[in-house]
Parts: structure tokens; sequence; C-alpha cells
């Protein structure tokens, strides 16, 4: 007699990334990024603009700057005029996601406080300024005039490292040429690595079987063939 056991129940939990300066994954292409958030409060202009893909870290680079300067952290949504003084005063200040939408008012008064304050501001985007759809000249202007940080496509060491971390982040311990595997057949974003790790964090609990290798090529198949969500 077979006997069909029923498939556990998987639970999609809230993970917490750690943003802790020890946990960043420093490769060839973020290197320069992170040696320039290194540098704090030696920067040309005391602002800095960090451009990256999904999931790049920029967030956590900010994380480790905002914890090194005091900062505050805003997102860019959030931005109002209004509460441009209050930002203003704590003399450093993140503004997380900016781009398509923001208020342009708002983050063109943002520049010229910080500038006249001598406040420090870092803000990330997806998309470098000219992508914005901006329409203030003005507003144009000071961003190009800003230092930008370029976060570029993860290279094969940092990739491998990333899937590596993004299993550990999740109590899960996978073999190397599981790593190999992934590295070699999925795609080369930091979105994809985070998909292609939850779908076999929760398709492994729900089969009661091991992540391996076998079940990264099966799921390749059956559940990954969508494209990975942004964040």
């Amino acid at each position: 007699m077979v006997v069909t056991l029923p498939r556990q129940l998987a639970l999609d939990l809230p993970l917490q990334a750690s943003f802790a300066r020890e946990d960043f994954l420093v490769s060839p292409s973020n290197e320069a990024a992170y040696g320039f958030i290194e540098r704090w409060p030696d920067w040309p202009s005391r602002r800095a603009l960090l451009i990256g893909p999904s999931g790049s870290g920029k967030s956590h680079l900010a994380a480790i700057w905002s914890e090194t300067a005091g900062a505050v952290t805003l997102a860019g949504a959030a931005l109002e005029e209004e509460g441009v003084p209050v930002l203003v005063s704590h003399k450093a200040v993140v503004i997380e996601d900016a781009g398509r939408g923001i208020d342009e008012t708002a983050l063109f008064h943002l520049l010229n406080l910080t500038g006249e304050a001598g406040a420090s501001l870092l803000v990330t985007a997806h998309e470098p300024p000219e992508r914005w759809g901006l329409a203030l000249p003005d507003l144009i202007s000071r961003l190009r005039a800003m230092t930008a940080l370029t976060i570029a496509t993860p290279d094969d060491d940092l990739f491998r490292m990333l899937l590596v971390k993004l299993f550990l982040d999740r109590q899960l311990i996978v073999d190397t040429s599981l790593v190999d595997f992934l590295v070699r057949r999925i795609e080369r974003s930091f979105a994809a690595a985070r998909q292609v790790v939850a779908v076999l964090d929760r398709e492994g609990l729900s089969r009661g079987r091991r992540i391996t290798r076998a079940l990264a090529a099966e799921l390749l198949k059956e559940v990954l063939a969508a494209p990975p969500e942004d964040e």
C-alpha cells in the first residue's frame, strides 16, 4: 500500500534581513560605492546619489552610513516640502527609493537646505535622475552635481556569496554544488536570487525535502519560470 504524506503548510513569514556592516558583501561590482560610504565625512559635497537595481544592497549601504552618520531615513514617496526643515535639522539624511513621482519641490528644497546647513545627504534610486521624468531644470542640475555611485550587476563571486547569505538568512545550510548550479542557471540579478531562494525554502518545507540540486533543477522547470518580482 502506498501512503501519500500531506504536504506541510509553508508559511511566508517576513524575514528580517541583516543590515550590519559585517554582513555587507564587498566585491568588484560594489566596492567603489562601499569605499565612498566608508570615507564619510570626507565627501566632496556631503551629498551622494546611490544607484542600483532592486536588491543590490542600496538599503544595506544606506543603513551602514546612517548608523555612522546618525542619519534619519525617509522613503522618497513620503518626502513632503513642509517636513524638509525637520529632516535637515538632523544634519544627516537618507532618502530611500527616489525616482518617478517624487515631490520635486520638496527634493529641491532638501538639496538647497542641506547645502546651506552643511548637512549630509544620501539618496538611493533604481535609476539615474535622467530617467525620473523630472520637470524642474534646477532640480535636475543639482542632482547631476551630486556624487553618483553605481552598483553594477553582480559578478560570479558576489552572486555566489549573495546566494549563500540568502540561504543563511533563512537558517538554511546548503551544499556548494547547489550554489554553483544556481549561479550558472538563474538570471544574474539580486531580485532573481531572492525569489529563487524563497521558492526553494518554501517548496522544500512544503514537500518535506532537503534543498538539493535535484530539487532546484525540478523547481527551475516547474515554479521558477515566472520573472522575478521587483522589490
